[in-house]
C-alpha cells in the first residue's frame, strides 16, 4: 500500500514541477501571443493530434466560455477537407509536444499560405513547429510522470496549464466580469449562481415584514410567525427601516431575563441591518449572509433608498439552487 502511495505522489510532484518550470517562460513571447489574439478579428483556431488535441478542445472551450471565440480543429480531419474552417482574421495556435507531429506539420504551409499568425505550442524549440510559429511558446518538461517515459503526462498537464494562462489572461485583458460569464453559461447550478438576481427570487409587497418602532413586542412576534421568515424588520414612521429583530435575538433577552413581551420592539431591535440591492446577483446574497451568519437580507432599490422594497432568505436560495 505504502508503494501505491508513494508513486502516485511522485506522480503529483513530477506534473506539479513541470507547471513550476513554465513560470520562467512567461515573458516577451507570451505577451506576443496574448496580443496577437486580442488584435483577431475572426476566431482562436486550436489543433493537435491525440492527447495533445483533447488539451486542444479543452483550452478552446475554457477560451469559448470566457470572451474569446475559440474553436478547435482536429488536424488529421484538416488534411482531409476541414481546414475550410479556417478563415481570414484567424489566429491559429499549434500544439505539438515534438513539434514534429505529421497531421500537425502538414497545415502548416497552408496556414502560412492563408497569412494566418500562428502560435506555436511545442517542447522542442528546434523542431519545425517552432520555426513555423510566429510566435514560440515554449512547453518542454523534464520528465513525464510516467515511468516508462511513453504516455503523455507532464507534457500534457504544462499544455493545459499554459493554455489556461493564456485563456485566463486574455480574460483579463477583454474586462470580461462575471455577468458576461453568465451568458455563456445558462444551464445547471453554474448559470443558477451566475443568472439569477436577487429581485428574482425576494418576497415582496405584503410578504415582507415589517412592524413600526412602538408595536410591542408579541405584535412584532407575531409578524415573525407569520411571515415565516424568523425575522422581521422595524421601520420609523417614514417607512425607512432602521433595524431588525429575529428569533434569535427574542432568545438572547429571555436568556438575559428581560420582560420583553410589553416593550415597544424598538427598544430591543438590532441597529444597522444588512441589506443588499435588488439588482445584485443572488449569489452575492449568499456570500453576503455567510459572511455575517445570517439568514435573511432586507431588499432595496439602490444604496441611497432606506425603504426596502423585498427580503430574500436562506431557503430561498436553497430552493433556487444558488447554494
Amino acid at each position: 500500500m505504502s508503494a501505491i502511495i508513494e508513486n502516485a505522489k511522485k506522480v503529483l510532484r513530477t506534473e506539479a514541477e513541470a507547471i513550476t518550470a513554465l513560470i520562467d517562460r512567461v515573458d516577451g513571447s507570451f505577451t506576443g501571443a496574448i496580443e496577437m489574439i486580442l488584435a483577431c478579428k475572426g476566431r482562436v483556431v486550436i489543433t493537435g493530434m491525440g492527447k495533445s488535441g483533447l488539451i486542444c478542445q479543452k483550452v478552446a472551450s475554457t477560451m469559448a466560455s470566457t470572451g474569446t471565440p475559440a474553436l478547435f480543429l482536429h488536424p488529421a480531419e484538416g488534411i482531409h477537407g476541414d481546414l475550410g474552417m479556417l478563415m481570414k482574421g484567424d489566429v491559429v495556435i499549434a500544439v505539438s509536444n515534438s513539434g514534429e507531429t505529421e497531421e500537425v506539420t502538414r497545415i502548416l504551409p497552408i496556414i502560412k499560405r492563408m497569412g494566418l499568425p500562428l502560435i506555436a505550442m511545442t517542447g522542442n524549440p528546434k523542431s519545425t513547429l517552432a520555426r513555423a510559429g510566429d510566435v514560440f511558446l515554449d512547453i518542454s518538461i523534464k520528465e513525464e510522470a510516467c515511468p516508462l517515459g511513453l504516455a503523455p503526462t507532464s507534457s500534457t498537464t504544462a499544455t493545459l496549464a499554459m493554455g489556461d494562462a493564456l485563456a485566463v489572461v486574455l480574460l483579463v485583458e477583454r474586462g470580461f466580469k462575471e455577468e458576461d460569464f453568465a451568458l455563456f453559461h445558462p444551464g445547471g447550478a453554474l448559470g443558477k449562481r451566475l443568472l439569477l438576481r436577487v429581485e428574482d427570487l425576494m418576497h415582496r409587497g405584503e410578504a415582507i415584514p415589517l412592524v413600526g418602532t412602538d408595536t410591542p413586542l408579541k405584535e412584532a412576534l407575531f409578524e415573525i410567525t407569520s411571515k415565516k421568515l424568523g425575522i422581521t424588520g422595524i421601520a420609523d414612521d417614514s417607512g425607512n427601516l432602521v433595524g431588525v429583530f429575529s428569533d434569535g435575538d427574542l432568545r438572547r433577552c429571555i436568556a438575559q431575563g428581560f420582560e420583553v413581551l410589553n416593550r415597544p420592539v424598538g427598544e430591543v431591535m438590532a441597529r444597522n441591518p444588512k441589506r443588499i440591492l435588488r439588482s445584485n446577483l443572488a449569489a452575492k446574497a449568499l456570500q453576503k449572509m455567510e459572511q455575517h451568519t445570517i439568514t435573511s437580507l432586507f431588499v432595496f432599490e439602490n444604496d441611497e433608498q432606506s425603504i426596502p422594497v423585498g427580503i430574500i432568505h436562506l431557503h430561498d436560495l436553497l430552493k433556487a439552487g444558488v447554494v
